[in-house]
């Protein structure tokens, strides 16, 4: 045995300390979560929300997309990539619109709605419970669905928005009889801890009333003002945020043009791509890091309708915006308009594409253990196969592809990005 100077009992007190630190992280940080992120989130005004919404917008896409680029080469042009890259990806991107065009949607009973008065809004809540009820029964419910809810920060708003939700899921519940997986709701215009846990509390009451499981309801916090990045005592204010959620929240939301506007900037300089922006998600993402709660970057407002320039111009921001949210790690973003939908799913197929084939040779060496020009440790190769089970959900390849180009089956690969 080799010669020692410390007292191991010495050692042991100075160490004892840390058991607290240890539960603290693992109570905080999961790593990642276990349900799939979607690509995006639509958001649809609540009275504008009927049986074929989500239908409706895989048609208008593949409409504008047959309009205004039948053919690859045209397409190519507009979004300025390789004909070779837009052969490969718009068949897949014609393919998801038919198939499951809308994979996260929000029906709006905020910004986007506006306050039509109680009974309107009392009458939609109702209706738009009842369409939900229905696609669940036909089994055409995108994967993920809520509300978004009037804000906090209104004290004439709060009562109103509590009721909207107790509307919507009365009669949801009557109607479906339980609560539907994929169920979630966006709170917005967040500038204080105590509103967090003021909706926390409303929401254990919803349960308890309703007979819902403690702790089922769960919610997306809308980073969209600047007392949502630095509260009023100089902190940060989104780590405190998500310890008032008590494990309810599910994803941080950017909002574009709020959190611009709340910064002073003037409306030309209202957009994604803004310095100001990528400090608020910067921000986002370290305080949400190992938590498993999604990131979602923010809308355009430029929208691809109208003459065929304008909607080729559309096309081109909203594609060159997605593929810098991807680029800087945020896997989802809102759409507001159907047409979006075409190069959102442009965008996310060819950022698989185009990192694919040294990603799968990496993946594939780490596997192996034979080595290459690059050394990943277990951390990267996680993140290598994530990128893969992200492309197989989402639709921008398939188990077969992937495993001719890797090596590795889908099961092994969903196992390897686990934590």
């Amino acid at each position: 045995m080799p010669r020692t100077s410390l007292n191991r009992a010495d050692v042991d007190v100075r160490l004892a300390p840390l058991a607290d630190v240890d539960a603290r992280v693992a109570a905080r940080f999961r790593r990642t979560a276990s349900a799939r992120q979607p690509v995006h989130t639509c958001y649809v005004p609540a009275g504008k929300v009927d049986a074929d919404t989500p239908r409706n917008w895989g048609d208008e896409a593949l409409t504008t997309l047959d309009e205004h680029a039948p053919s690859a080469a045209e397409f190519a042009g507009i979004i300025e990539v390789s004909e070779r890259r837009a052969t490969e990806v718009l068949p897949r991107v014609r393919d998801k619109l038919r198939d499951s065009p809308v994979e996260d949607l929000r029906i709006d009973f905020e910004d986007g709605y506006g306050a039509p008065g109680d009974e309107v809004e009392d009458a939609d809540a109702e209706r738009t419970a009842r369409v939900v009820a229905e696609w669940l029964r036909q089994g055409a419910a995108p994967g993920n669905f809520g509300l978004r809810v009037k804000s906090f920060d209104d004290p004439e708003l709060r009562a109103r928005s509590v009721r909207t939700l107790d509307v919507f899921l009365t009669e949801l519940l009557a109607r479906h009889g339980k609560l539907p997986e994929g169920f979630l709701l966006t709170f917005p215009k967040v500038v204080d801890v105590r509103q967090v846990e003021a909706f926390v509390e409303v929401l254990e009451l919803v349960e308890r009333t309703l007979g819902l499981a403690s702790g089922s309801l769960r919610f997306e916090i809308q980073v969209e003002t600047t007392q949502s990045i630095v509260d009023s005592e100089g902190r940060l204010a989104l780590p405190r945020f998500i310890g008032a959620g008590r494990d309810r929240i599910s994803g941080l939301h950017f909002g574009t043009y709020d959190y611009t506007a709340g910064c002073g900037l003037t409306a030309a300089h209202q957009h994604l791509a803004h310095r100001a922006c990528d400090f608020a998600r910067h921000v986002m993402q370290v305080s949400a890091a190992g938590t498993g709660i999604f990131l979602s970057d923010g809308s355009t407002n430029v929208l691809p309708v109208g003459e065929a320039e304008q909607v080729r111009y559309g096309w081109r921001t909203h594609y060159g915006l997605v593929r810098r949210s991807l680029e800087h790690g945020f896997y989802q973003g809102w759409d507001l308009h159907p047409a979006q939908l075409v190069t959102r799913y442009a965008a996310v197929f060819a950022e698989f594409r185009d990192s694919a084939e040294s990603e799968a040779a990496r993946l594939a060496a780490y596997v192996s253990a034979s080595g290459g020009a690059v050394l990943d440790e277990p951390a990267t190769a996680r993140a290598l196969a994530a990128s893969f089970v992200r492309a197989l959900d989402n639709g921008a390849t398939d188990a077969e592809e992937v495993a001719r180009m890797t090596g590795v089956s889908e099961p092994e690969l969903r196992e390897l990005g686990r934590v």
